[in-house]
């Protein structure tokens, strides 16, 4: 999914929010990372940010990157990704971002959409 809007610290924000199986890579590859996940030294400290799905709060983790904010994790056995431009959006963070899993077959689905993200690959 690809979100824009503004950036708490000013100007104009982006996130992309990947959910994939392990090995898929497409997460990783948004983020700049040369294989299909985070990689060494993965989750070797406290997280830095959470999502909030199913009322359960899932960690996440910083994932280096030069010109963007970079965050993964893992809920129920999937890989969770929040790209962010630019750097600074990852301020979006400091509070739970609450995800729903869209598969769920008991919500009433109203997905907003609007113009594509250039940050998807065409």
């Amino acid at each position: 999914m690809a979100l824009s809007g503004p950036n708490p610290l000013g100007g104009p924000a982006e996130m992309l929010i990947v959910a994939e199986e392990p090995g898929v890579g497409l997460g990783a590859g948004l983020a700049g990372l040369p294989g299909p996940d985070p990689g060494d030294g993965f989750a070797a400290s406290q997280p830095h940010a959470f999502v909030k799905v199913a009322h359960h709060e899932a960690p996440l983790w910083l994932v280096e990157s030069d010109d963007k904010a970079v965050f993964a994790g893992e809920v129920a056995a999937h890989w969770v990704w929040l790209v962010l431009w630019p750097d600074t959006a990852g301020t979006l963070l400091f509070e739970p971002l609450p995800l729903r899993d869209l598969r769920d077959p008991e919500q009433e689905l109203d997905v907003p959409f609007g113009a594509l993200s250039p940050r998807l690959p065409a």
